[in-house]
């Protein structure tokens, strides 16, 4: 999936009306502001990363920890820029589409998968509500288990900038200017298997194609 600054850069992109703390796989791309290289480097096709670099890496995979109801899935971090898949998978209260509830098949499917009805409960009528105790642990209106990819993503942006700051401040890393990342990201909602694949390879193979890559500022 090629490079295009005028999509890349700002969140308008997004689907008008589209429920973003729905059932779904995302996969999303973060700049750094001004596409300095400060994650590492590319050697011979292989991504090293620095430091900084691992620390945004265990960022992304403590969304999970923050957000109960989001899955990590592929990841690179390149010199300048973050590739991943995000799975949204709420676990109370979802709505999807004709207000029916995901059961936990549909959940662990990708995009694309036909949905389900409502699982009945012992008088033959649907459950409406999740289980009692996730109730009185969380709430119905919890942010943890109703969060959006847009709530998920800027939490790991603040993240990743408060850990770069500290280490700048810390263990000398190199300073940017005002901001660490853009501030808007791109995303894509992934609707099928195939895709998901396909997307999956692009990122995972990201490292070889980095000479080529549009967002390479060392070109």
């Amino acid at each position: 999936m090629k490079y295009n600054p005028q999509i890349h850069n700002r969140r308008s992109i997004r689907l008008k009306g589209y429920d973003y703390s729905r059932q779904g796989l995302y996969y999303i791309t973060i700049c750094v502001q001004n596409r300095l290289c400060l994650f590492g480097d590319v050697v011979n096709g292989e991504m090293i990363l620095n430091d900084a670099g691992q620390m945004v890496e265990q960022w992304y995979f403590e969304l999970e920890n923050k957000y109960p109801d989001k899955k990590c899935h592929d990841l690179i971090v390149m010199p300048n820029h973050i590739h991943c898949i995000v799975e949204n998978k709420p676990l109370l209260n979802v709505d999807v589409m004709d207000n029916n509830v995901l059961d936990d098949t549909v959940l662990d499917a990708h995009v694309g998968t036909s949905l389900r009805g409502r699982p009945n409960n012992e008088r033959g009528r649907p459950n409406d509500e999740p289980p009692e105790h996730l109730q009185q642990q969380y709430g119905m209106d919890n942010k943890k288990y109703n969060a959006t990819i847009g709530d998920a993503m800027d939490w790991f942006k603040t993240m990743v900038t408060n850990g770069y700051i500290r280490g700048v401040k810390q263990f000398n890393w190199t300073r940017f200017d005002k901001k660490l990342l853009q501030r808007n990201y791109w995303e894509h909602i992934i609707r099928n298997d195939t895709e998901y694949a396909r997307i999956a390879d692009y990122i995972n193979d990201n490292p070889k194609k980095w000479d080529n890559d549009k967002l390479n500022s060392n070109k």
